[in-house]
């Protein structure tokens, strides 16, 4: 790999499409684990609403592995409790449990009045993960990119009222779901914009709750690309799109949003869909991060890497947050793989 580069520098020059002389392994979601919490003494539900915290386990994979980046925040609850949804920390649970919604402002889209805080700076957890953010940018901004990302309009909306009163809503009353999603755009670009000037080398925007398991690739087209769409032109590169499950119907679509990349998971063919798109898109992924990463074992993880490089990748990234019960042994085979598979001649 090109020794006289520094990770950093690595992803910053792919992303302006100069030429690697290796495919870069970084993430653009969560990639922490629980050997990072031992390191520290920590508990889960702790790193969730403390900067410091936020900030010493997303490096950590760096610093214990080599995992190339660090990325915050790490749960889905950050934007929608900043617009009043009751977030469970489950602080008291000695499990890896994610903090979850447990009370929407909204039971329909219909009754969903979305006030935006004057000053989103200092609104909810977002404090939380600037400081994170600018922790990183000092401690080890200078060897790994800092990552951050944002949920899509659309789940975002998912976190804000009933889901399955959001789904009726998208069919039956498409016009006044658009209307928040745009709505909700011009909240997410806000927000991407504190956390660059926090320090963010990259943004990546999640839109898991869009996808063909869930949406007709016309609805997404109507409905969804259009506030994406908002969202990539309001914002400065490097910027991703990822979306969940089975991407094949919509990959056209995704690269219309706007992203100088998009994410995909294991569920997409990447080959048809380098047939589809051409040479010219950046395409990240497939790395399984749950079935493989977490619960494969090491000639699993080799395996998965060189058949995502093969595959044409540009970028190795797992498909998703990574499970942190992920063994030591699995991370140290992905940054060997990743070294091994990813030289380019």
């Amino acid at each position: 790999m090109a020794t006289n580069l520094s990770p950093r520098e690595g992803v910053l020059k792919f992303f302006k499409r100069e030429k690697l002389d290796y495919i870069p392994l970084f993430s653009g979601m969560g990639n922490i684990t629980i050997h990072g919490l031992e390191k520290y003494g920590w508990k889960f539900p702790e790193i969730h609403t403390d900067a410091r915290k936020m900030a010493s386990m997303a490096a950590s994979s760096f610093q214990l592995f080599g995992f190339p980046c660090a990325v915050v925040p790490f749960d889905m609850g950050v934007e929608a409790e900043v617009l009043g949804s009751k977030v469970n920390y489950y602080a008291h649970a000695t499990d890896i449990l994610y903090p979850t919604i447990i009370e929407h402002p909204a039971e329909k889209v219909e009754d969903l009045d979305i006030q935006v805080p004057s000053d989103l700076t200092k609104a909810g957890r977002i404090p939380v993960v600037t400081g994170a953010i600018r922790f990183l940018k000092q401690e080890v901004g200078s060897q790994i990119p800092i990552g951050a990302w944002v949920l899509g309009p659309y789940t975002l909306a998912g976190q804000l009222v009933d889901l399955s009163q959001l789904a009726k809503a998208a069919f039956k009353k498409t016009e006044l779901v658009g209307k928040v999603l745009d709505k909700l755009a011009e909240f997410l670009i806000q927000i991407i914009k504190i956390y660059r000037e926090a320090g963010a080398d990259y943004i990546t925007v999640r839109e898991m709750g869009a996808g063909p398991d869930i949406l007709s690739p016309r609805m997404f087209e109507s409905l969804v690309r259009p506030p994406l769409k908002k969202i990539f032109d309001g914002i400065e590169s490097p910027k991703i799109l990822h979306i969940c499950g089975d991407t094949n119907a919509i990959v056209d679509q995704m690269v219309l949003c706007g992203a100088d990349a998009i994410s995909v998971e294991k569920k997409n063919n990447v080959i048809e869909s380098r047939k589809k798109l051409g040479s010219d898109v950046l395409i990240f992924g497939e790395l399984d991060a749950y079935g493989v990463l977490s619960m494969g074992k090491p000639e699993d993880v080799d395996k998965a890497v060189k058949e995502a490089v093969d595959r044409g990748v540009n970028a190795i990234w797992p498909g998703c947050d990574m499970w942190p019960m992920v063994p030591k042994e699995n991370m140290e085979t992905l940054i060997a793989a990743a070294k091994k598979y990813g030289k380019l001649s």
